[in-house]
């Protein structure tokens, strides 16, 4: 990962065109040609030099990468996130550059490549349930825009495993009585594929479940799935050619992540800087918030979950909901206990606190004001999940897995009712207040819910119709300005 020319905040600089993003904010042409002529040099083979994105990707034999970057690799065993024991490598030693690209270069990620985030769901027998909504319900019982239907969008998915067959995509559909499959195209990845496991409770899943519901929501939307390896330079390869491809997508739908403490500072600021690039360019990122409450599956303390704790990412957390209809008889925060799983949320000891959260009332974190985590909901509780269809069976999953692209899918439908994308969503979203509905009961362990944003849900779970007023309102106020300007 090399060096921006110059600083990015896609808040204050706003949206900017592909090119121009390489041309302001992407590499300098003659540091990237450096660092290809170096690595080749070092006896290694360029797979891809990208100025934009400011990545190069090499490959080489281990005793390249010792000597290049003076680390010892070794094969060993560890417990994946998501549970598995893996074999991979595992570098010791302090990480070094070549001196001619000292200044140059900001992360090398890949050396280790064990797997590096789990997908946040749950899945649960559907006899086992009382209560599950297909997604077309609950657009409607979220009030999703009438007359949209995402067409003329593109929505990205990232997926770290795991895979889909048509079959599956085109028996659920037809299920719910959509009119035609909607376009789903698999995209590799660093040699990445798709390729089905057969296992509901396995990475298929997730990935069952991240297409079905943003085909169902936005059934007019080309849908781009993004398979990459699970380690820190997948993760970070998959985020950038989403962001970065042609044409440029009006969402992408994140449902992997870990604690923010169980990344390295390099691994995190460099997937941190893809998710500020998908936002200058008008991407929205929509990041599951985590499934494991206020701990987030660590020992002790209050953490989140990163991808989802970047600012550039907006984290989506989770809720309970009990509804008949389209009228909502209780929704509260999902938490289930240790077992049955529960929210995300908390803040950031790894971001500063955003702008547009300064006055959300955000707590104050052991290490000073940090970015609060979520910032909407949706329901997430497999005891009142989603039905859906994984390796040809009848399933219903929750989790903040399915948040995120309950979200992905709203947002391509207010892009395409405003016509124009949201990118950095956030600042709008927080000043529509009125385009959310409130939940003021639960926690996630930690943290209480109450009146306005909290960090459980955020500022709450969508009012569809509203939020679009809400965001028109603003879109017409802020041209008034401009015009005025």
């Amino acid at each position: 990962m090399l060096r921006r020319r110059a600083p990015l905040d896609p808040e204050t600089i706003g949206r900017v065109e592909p090119g121009e993003l390489d041309r302001r904010f992407g590499a300098e042409p003659t540091a990237l040609e450096n660092v290809v002529s170096v690595m080749r040099g070092l006896g290694f083979t360029v797979l891809e030099a990208d100025g934009a994105s400011r990545r190069v990707r090499i490959r080489g034999t281990v005793a390249d990468a010792e000597r290049a970057f003076g680390v010892e690799l070794t094969r060993v065993r560890s417990a994946s996130p998501a549970g598995p024991v893996v074999e991979h490598w595992y570098r010791t030693g302090g990480l070094s550059i070549p001196a001619e690209l000292d200044g140059v270069v900001t992360a090398v990620l890949g050396l280790d490549n064990r797997p590096q985030a789990r997908p946040q769901f749950r899945t649960v027998p559907a006899q086992a349930v009382s209560v599950s909504y297909t997604p077309l319900q609950l657009g409607e019982i979220y009030d999703f825009p009438m007359g949209t239907d995402g067409t003329g969008q593109t929505i990205g998915i990232v997926e770290l495993g795991g895979g889909f067959a048509q079959s599956d995509l085109t028996a659920y559909f037809s299920s719910l009585g959509l009119d035609a499959s909607p376009r789903v195209t698999a995209v590799s990845v660093d040699n990445a594929k798709n390729v089905p496991y057969g296992d509901p409770n396995g990475a298929d899943g997730e990935v069952l479940l991240d297409i079905e519901v943003i085909g169902t929501l936005a059934p007019k939307a080309d849908i781009l799935v993004y398979f990459a390896p699970n380690t820190d330079a997948g993760f970070l390869d998959a985020v950038a050619h989403a962001a970065h491809a042609t044409p440029t997508p009006t969402a992408i739908s994140v449902s992997w992540g870990q604690s923010e403490d169980q990344w390295t500072a390099q691994a995190r600021s460099a997937l941190d800087e893809a998710l500020t690039d998908a936002a200058a360019l008008g991407v929205t990122v929509t990041v599951a918030a985590g499934d494991d409450g206020s701990t987030d599956r660590e020992k002790s303390g209050t953490h989140v979950d990163f991808p989802a704790s970047s600012p550039s990412a907006l984290a989506c957390g989770g809720t309970t909901l009990e509804a008949v209809g389209t009228t909502v008889s209780s929704e509260t925060v999902w938490n289930n206990g240790s077992q049955g799983g529960a929210t995300g949320g908390g803040v950031s000891d790894a971001f500063p606190l955003p702008t547009w959260q300064k006055t959300a009332g955000v707590p104050v974190a052991p290490s000073g004001g940090g970015r609060g985590v979520p910032d909407v909901a949706g329901d997430a509780d497999p005891q009142t999940g989603y039905l859906v269809r994984i390796d040809g069976k009848t399933s219903v999953i929750g989790g903040t897995s399915a948040v995120a692209p309950l979200w992905a899918a709203l947002i391509a439908r207010l892009a395409q009712a405003l016509g124009a994308p949201l990118g950095l969503a956030q600042p709008r979203l927080y000043a529509a207040a009125t385009g959310f509905r409130d939940i003021t009961v639960g926690n996630n362990g930690a943290y209480q819910a109450g009146r306005g944003w909290d960090p459980c849900t955020g500022l709450g779970v969508p009012r569809g119709q509203a939020l679009l007023s809400a965001l028109s309102s603003t879109t017409a106020s802020e041209a008034a300005d401009n015009q005025a300007g």
